[in-house]
């Protein structure tokens, strides 16, 4: 009886495994039709992204859903020889499919440091400094950067790593926040509940990467090492708000 339970619980497990393999196929494949097709994505300054060594990735962080950190994912998945890794909220990793998927692509449990063990091994870490805050603007204040969170800024100094901003643009009209369900989000657990579409709207996406801020020599007193964390921070801010400004303009509407 024992050795038929067991055989049963790894049969199961093995059906498990396949159901999840492919809902993460069926994502990446969903996930890829709206990257070419429905949101026509365009990048621009892939030539930014250092070519070897660590480097922070800061991106605005804007739409309902937080659909930008998928779409960023793929588009470095896609450009470059090197994983990104983004620290994700606990929330990301209880979701079926999206939350297996976004580890095995490099997502990385959000944690103090920022993901310094990866910029101390070379690699890349993608940050959105807004948090939740910046998904939670109303669509009349779309593409206003709220203020960064500095702990990017920390982990930068002290690993000795660039930051490169980058701008994402239609996230905001593909996934407008028109309001927010607090009952709802206490009802299943999550930070907030929008009032959004039901289906990403077919908004056109930019995604620019701009030239990397270089991280300062790092301090040797906890102050000074401080006030270049600040400093970092909101030169950062000011890079990514003004390649927002700038490649707003660049679309004629924001569906075509």
């Amino acid at each position: 009886m024992t050795d038929v339970i067991e055989v049963a619980g790894a049969e199961l497990r093995n059906v498990q495994r396949l159901l999840g393999d492919a809902g993460e196929d069926a994502w990446d494949r969903f996930l890829e039709w709206l990257v070419d097709d429905w949101f026509r994505l365009e990048v621009a300054g892939m030539e930014n992204i250092p070519a070897e060594g660590p480097a922070v990735v800061v991106a605005n962080h804007s739409g309902a859903w937080g659909l930008d950190g998928f779409v960023l994912q793929k588009v470095f998945s896609r450009s470059l020889q090197r994983p990104l890794h983004v620290p994700a909220a606990p929330l990301v990793f209880r979701f079926p499919v999206l939350g297996s998927y976004a580890k095995k692509k490099g997502a990385i449990p959000l944690e103090p440091t920022l993901g310094m063990e990866h910029l101390t091994a070379g690699e890349l870490v993608g940050v959105f400094p807004e948090g939740l805050s910046g998904l939670e603007k109303p669509f009349r204040k779309r593409y206003q950067l709220r203020p960064f969170g500095h702990g990017f800024a920390v982990t930068a100094v002290r690993a000795g790593a660039p930051v490169v901003p980058v701008s994402v643009i239609g996230a905001e009209e593909a996934c407008p926040r028109i309001g927010q369900v607090p009952a709802l989000a206490r009802l299943f657990g999550l930070p907030y509940f929008p009032i959004t579409t039901v289906f990403p709207l077919p908004a056109k996406w930019l995604v620019t990467i701009g030239e990397p801020i270089p991280a300062p020599p790092r301090p040797e007193s906890y102050a000074a090492r401080a006030a270049a964390a600040r400093l970092l921070c909101a030169e950062s801010h000011a890079a990514v708000q003004a390649l927002v400004d700038r490649e707003r303009r660049r679309r004629d509407t924001p569906f075509r």
